[in-house]
Order: structure tokens, then sequence, then C-alpha cells
């Protein structure tokens, strides 16, 4: 199931070929992706843009990962996943100590850094669980399921993305450019009451005033 909440992520890895295919294993998942080859690059990309999590390489070119999480950690508390070697046991410690959210050796399975990556990001979101809760409403972004009044509701996997990208900017208004850019594929866009429709819905299941409308702007869970 591709990560539908639309993140950043930001790749700091020197060796070309891993750059590369987590880059792409990534973008399958859903998240859009920058990348620096170097740590000198990594750290202007990691101070100049807010992402959702960065993937930082321990050993760089340039300045390492330790230095880079170091000044990153005075201005932004980005969430930071660092790739270390089998033998860096001692460094591993001084990176949470630092302020990393989690550590990956090498060499890794991808299934594992999608799911640290998951829990750092929710972790940074003070969501130390998969259930966000909103009035009678449950959402289980674990399991991808929705309960009303504690009753599992029948919602398709667009209605589904458009609860969950609501719930984690709860309090905020999305706008419907956003909302289109996180449901549909551009070929979509043309249709452009899908999204009312999709809205509509959403609220018969889950209580008309779930999401409100801002006019003019878009759409917000209180």
């Amino acid at each position: 199931m591709a990560a539908h909440t639309h993140m950043r992520i930001l790749i700091v890895e020197d060796e070309p070929d891993l750059l590369a295919s987590l880059a792409q294993a990534l973008r399958e998942e859903g998240y859009a992706v920058d990348t620096a080859d170097n740590g000198d690059d990594g750290l202007f990309n990691a101070e100049g843009t807010d992402y959702d999590a960065i993937i930082l390489d321990v050993m760089l070119p340039g300045i390492d990962g330790w230095e880079i999480l170091k000044r990153l950690r005075k201005t932004k508390k980005t969430p930071v996943l660092m790739l270390t070697a089998r033998d860096q046991t001692r460094d591993r410690v001084k990176g949470l100590d630092n302020g990393a959210d989690d550590y990956v050796v090498k060499p890794f399975d991808l299934e594992e850094v999608f799911a640290r990556l998951r829990a750092v990001i929710r972790r940074s979101a003070n969501k130390t669980t998969n259930v966000i809760e909103i009035g009678d409403v449950k959402i289980d972004t674990a399991a991808r399921n929705v309960f009303f009044k504690d009753k599992a509701v029948e919602i398709t996997a667009r209605e589904y993305a458009l609860v969950e990208f609501l719930a984690l900017h709860r309090g905020e208004v999305v706008t419907r450019t956003q909302l289109y850019e996180h449901l549909f594929d551009e070929n979509e866009s043309s249709l452009s009451n899908l999204l009312d429709v999709h809205v509509s819905n959403v609220r018969k299941k889950l209580g008309a005033e779930f999401i409100a409308t801002r006019r003019g702007h878009g759409y917000c869970i209180e």
C-alpha cells in the first residue's frame, strides 16, 4: 500500500547505487524524495527545506553524518534515521545521544527502513500510537481502518486517504489543491467535482460536522 500522506524525505548517502535504490523504493512507496551525495549539500538541504524525515548516512565525504545532525539540531527537529555500518556500535549510541531518532545497520532490508521511517515520522508528530482519535472517529493508520462510535466503517482507499490526510493536519485548513495533489493523479484532476463527492461520502459515514468547509480555502478537521 503506498504511503498516501504526501511526505517529503531527504536521503544523504554517498554510495550511488544505494542512493538510487533507496530513492526509487521510497518514491514507489509514495514519498517525494530529495537526494544529496555529500555532507555539505545534505546539510544545506536539511536546513533549507522542511522534510518529514531525513535518512542520513554516518560516513560521508565533506562533513559527516554526526556533524550534520549536530548542526541541524540547533535549528530543526526533523526526524533523522541514521544509516550505520556494522562496526559502529559506539557511534550509534552517540548518534542517539546527539539527536538521531533511530538507526538502521547496513546491509539493511528495505522493509525495515520503511517501518523505522514511518515510526520516526509518527513519533515526531507526537503520534506515539497508530491511532488518531477525533471525537467519535478513530483512525488506525497502521491498519488503515476507520471507526465511528467504535464500529468499523466501510471506507474506500480514496476516502481513507482523505480522512488520514486531514487528520494528520488537524486544526489546519487544507486547500483543495493540496488534497488534489495528495489524492489524485494528474490525469484525474480535470474532474473537479470528484473531491466534493469524496468529502460528501466521508461526511455521510462519519458525521456531517467531521469535515468543516472553509469557503474559498479548503477543508479542515477541527
